[in-house]
């Protein structure tokens, strides 16, 4: 049996998506690219999501997906890939964001954002197990 949901539900809840993700998506866009690109990344991704949220509804985890996009066409503008640690390191240290609130806008568990965030501090070159001389 399948459930349709009505066109005034999908438009409420993609407009509550994205007053929930868009700040954080510009935000994270405006650390890597020119102001200008960061404003056109999220615009382009938007416009995807919603040509496509009918069906981004559908999956598990439609902020995992939205975040991917969004994440690769920021390394894509910016030449500069990264990593999912270095991203959680970013909105983290540099945005503020709780645990908790990454793990929202990434569509991914805390525990995961925890360990990532493990990952990005032990990663850092001042904090390597190399004895210095």
């Amino acid at each position: 049996m399948t459930t349709t949901v009505s066109p005034a539900v999908l438009t409420t809840a993609f407009y509550a998506f994205c007053d929930t993700h868009r700040p954080v998506y510009l935000a994270y866009a405006a650390a890597r690219l020119e102001p200008e690109d960061a404003h056109l990344a999220v615009a382009c991704l938007f416009d995807l999501i919603a040509s496509n949220w009918s069906e981004i509804v559908k999956m598990p985890h439609p902020a995992a997906w939205a975040w991917r996009q969004h994440t690769h066409t920021v390394a894509r503008r910016s030449g500069r890939p990264t990593t999912a640690a270095d991203d959680a390191a970013l909105l983290h240290e540099r945005l503020g964001l709780s645990v908790d609130q990454i793990a929202t806008v990434t569509g991914t568990e805390p525990a995961a954002v925890t360990a990532l965030l493990a990952a990005a501090h032990r990663g850092r070159p001042e904090h390597s197990t190399t004895p210095s001389r």
